[in-house]
């Protein structure tokens, strides 16, 4: 007994980010999330277990003061869940508050508002978006707002109806955008941060060229730019944005691959580095991701080169929080590569061993702050 209370405590203390170091979870289509240690001065990531269990957690998004994780189960049974966790920093253990319906099938991606008191949540299978309340104590409450969508576009595979992909609130909280792949929109809601309502805003949505696929969008780090990578055609979308009216206004369409490097393949994730000069978009298929400059007075984007990503199909991919590295979420590897990136230019080198063994792999996401 004696020493099993002794390893346990061993393991608890390797379990944990050690001094400088960055605490993260990940998770993909498994049932486990996964935490991991980070190391800003060198970039090196280390998965030290599991911390919590879900089924199917495709997404994860972290509260603001780092005390919250909640999940995505992605599962695509006709009501399918959001889960809530409270964080143990100390010993990076997910501690189960409530798991609530996500008012949808498959949410495959979620959003906290700046208040951190409502979650919204886009559901793929059935189209349709739901703004939940988030309880003082970290759980999940009644359902505020939601939007059931209909229609269908040209690609008769992927597009015989709604698929909601996203939701993104505007950096001042008055907006909620959100790409729908099926119907070839971004819709644009109005949102009422005092009781999580949404409704339309005028106009209700902008469309992208038909079989585009809307997936994943970013606001520039200035707020006057939006830019939508578009899954079906692999390409980007950029909006000029307009703070006061939430509307988007097309701009430019770009194709984000080398023609040396073009293969079948589909857009995933975009992100935007903090100094807002360089996007970045993820390539499942040429298994790359494609950095564009952005022009600093009129937000267009000019392409410049694909990086290899050490895996197979960059599912996802975030930046640590000072913002000197990129880590991605290979799916189809079941890994994890990081690499650094010119704060300047861009550029993406390897830093570091690869992180294996998290089935699936999609998500990725740090906490604010370690005490």
């Amino acid at each position: 007994m004696r020493l099993a209370i002794l390893l346990l405590i061993a393991a608890s203390a390797t379990f944990a980010a050690q001094p400088g170091e960055l605490l993260a979870f990940a998770s993909g289509y498994g049932k486990a999330i996964y935490a991991l240690r980070f190391q800003p001065a060198t970039g090196r990531l280390v998965r030290v277990g599991v911390a919590g269990e879900t089924p199917s957690p495709s997404f994860l998004v972290v509260s603001q003061d780092g005390r919250f994780l909640y999940a995505a189960n992605e599962v695509g049974a006709a009501d399918d869940t959001v889960s809530a966790f409270a964080i143990d920093a100390k010993t990076a253990k997910l501690t189960p508050l409530n798991q609530v319906s996500a008012h949808g099938s498959s949410p495959c991606h979620l959003s906290l508002d700046k208040t951190g008191k409502w979650l919204a949540v886009a559901n793929y299978a059935n189209g349709s978006i739901a703004i939940l309340r988030v309880m003082s104590d970290g759980r999940l409450g009644e359902m505020a707002g939601f939007d059931q969508r209909h229609g269908s576009s040209i690609n008769e595979a992927r597009q015989k109806g709604p698929h909601a992909h996203s939701v993104v609130f505007s950096p001042d909280n008055r907006f909620l955008l959100s790409a729908d792949l099926g119907l070839d929109k971004i819709f644009v809601y109005r949102f009422d941060a005092a009781t999580g309502a949404i409704a339309p805003a005028e106009p209700p949505f902008v469309s992208v060229a038909p079989g585009s696929g809307p997936r994943h969008l970013v606001f520039h780090p200035s707020g006057l730019a939006v830019y939508v990578v578009n899954e079906l055609s692999d390409n980007v979308s950029a909006f000029r944005y307009d703070p006061a009216s939430g509307t988007l206004n097309d701009s430019q369409t770009l194709e984000v691959l080398p023609r040396a490097q073009a293969v079948k393949s589909t857009g995933a994730e975009i992100a935007v580095n903090a100094n807002g000069s360089v996007l970045y978009v993820s390539n499942r298929g040429a298994d790359s991701i494609s950095l564009a400059s952005i022009d600093p007075e009129r937000y267009l984007l000019t392409a410049l080169d694909a990086t290899p990503m050490l895996g197979k199909t960059p599912r996802f991919f975030t930046q640590d929080p000072a913002g000197a590295f990129l880590l991605v979420a290979n799916q189809n590897s079941d890994n994890i590569a990081v690499f650094r990136a010119n704060p300047h230019t861009g550029e993406l080198q390897p830093a570091g061993p690869l992180v294996t063994g998290i089935t699936q792999v999609s998500c990725l996401v740090f906490l604010p702050s370690v005490k």
